[in-house]
């Protein structure tokens, strides 16, 4: 959990993935700050589809690039994306499923709660409760 950092639904902000490691700094985490121009706040599990449409838009997320330390992904592994790129995702009819928890609140600038809840891979019991 990133220290402080609240997710979408007003709780602590979970770990988005370790196997690979994601988040802008590499944490684990969505977490984001000024150095963040992109806002890699969306935690997704990443689908064929998706990461078709990203190739296809010019993010290619599938190729390795250790420089950055960035093993490539397949579907399946978890990921801290940008926003507007997952919005953009989700327009074209190939958004990734949100795990709401490791979603960091920022994301609520670009898109609205419902909207991101609508793709939630983390329903609890109750889905009462994220209304």
């Amino acid at each position: 959990m990133a220290r402080g950092e609240r997710n979408v639904l007003g709780g602590p902000l979970a770990e988005c993935g370790r196997d690979p490691v994601t988040g802008f700094y590499r944490d684990g985490t969505c977490t984001t700050g000024p150095e963040d121009l992109g806002s890699h706040t969306i935690c997704v599990v990443v689908s064929v589809e998706f990461l078709q449409h990203q190739v296809s838009v010019g993010n290619d997320l599938v190729t390795p690039r250790p420089e950055w330390r960035f093993p490539g992904l397949t579907p399946g592994d978890r990921w801290c994306v940008v926003a507007s790129r997952w919005l953009e995702s989700q327009r074209a009819g190939c958004a990734a499923p949100v795990v709401l928890a490791a979603t960091h609140e920022r994301a609520l600038d670009v898109i609205p709660l419902q909207l991101l809840q609508a793709y939630a891979a983390d329903i609890p019991d109750d889905p009462r409760s994220l209304l």
